[in-house]
């Protein structure tokens, strides 16, 4: 019976049917941490760089040191904005692999060479670099990879940063998204998400991610509406245990690059 029982685990693993709202998407990764890279940048030849050591330097040497999945984004309307972006998630199953693979890759960036490599003072190839480490949540381990058939540049990547007054306020709405059921609010209503978790380094905290995804910008504003009115949500967010939870809440509509893996 318990090998009977294995077996049926073992295949329900291998289709991505495990419980939860993991199931709704193809598997991509089960990682422990997830590392989220934002290059700041102010001119095109900066983007131009960082672009190109990421597609022909940076991943590969992920790739090769293990990391399957990575994911490569920029702020929609990039282009025009003062301060322009790019968002590298990175999945790593424990705090040894990112030792490991930082070393390694840094080794062989640093022998390659190259533009962003050997960038000089006065000629910088972004003008900040910011790292933020991620935990996901215990209601969704998996980093999936969205399903959506429309085409990349009409996508809508978003993502959300809540920020809690205290400690324990933000635990009470991280509570809410895991034992309170936000989080199956989301899958149930087929918000394609591709993780949710707690910053554990970052510039602003306490606070939690979440990236939801979407084909297209009016199909974002369905979904957010089907949500806010939503009877479920209505009865959650009434209770009284989890009102003024979040104090500050960041959004920022993405698009994948065409090289990303997310």
């Amino acid at each position: 019976m318990k090998q009977l029982h294995l077996v049926v685990l073992t295949i329900l693993v291998a289709f991505g049917l495990s419980k939860g709202p993991a199931a709704a998407g193809t598997l991509a990764a089960r990682p422990a941490y997830m590392e989220l890279k934002v290059y700041h940048l102010k001119t095109s030849r900066q983007e131009a760089v960082i672009d190109s050591f990421l597609q022909h330097q940076y991943m590969p040497a992920l790739r090769a040191a293990g990391i399957a999945t990575i994911g490569v984004f920029k702020p929609i309307g990039n282009d025009t904005a003062a301060d322009r972006r790019i968002y590298v998630l990175t999945p790593y199953s424990s705090w040894k692999q990112w030792e490991n693979v930082a070393k390694e890759t840094t080794t062989k960036l640093v022998a390659a060479g190259g533009a962003y490599v050997n960038t000089a003072h006065n000629n910088p190839a972004y003008s900040r670099l910011e790292t933020v480490f991620i935990k996901p949540f215990e209601q969704m381990t998996s980093l999936m990879t969205p399903r959506l058939n429309a085409p990349k540049n009409e996508r809508v990547y978003e993502l959300r940063s809540y920020e809690g007054a205290s400690e324990k306020i933000f635990r009470n709405k991280v509570q809410m998204f895991n034992a309170g059921g936000e989080i199956k609010l989301f899958a149930r209503l087929d918000f394609n998400a591709v993780f949710y978790g707690e910053v554990i380094f970052g510039s602003k905290m306490p606070n939690l991610l979440y990236m939801t995804t979407f084909a297209n910008m009016q199909a974002r504003e369905a979904h957010w509406k089907a949500f806010g009115s939503d009877p479920e949500w209505k009865k959650l967010s009434s209770l009284p245990e989890y009102q003024n939870n979040v104090s500050h809440i960041d959004i920022v509509f993405l698009r994948q690059t065409e090289y990303s893996g997310l």
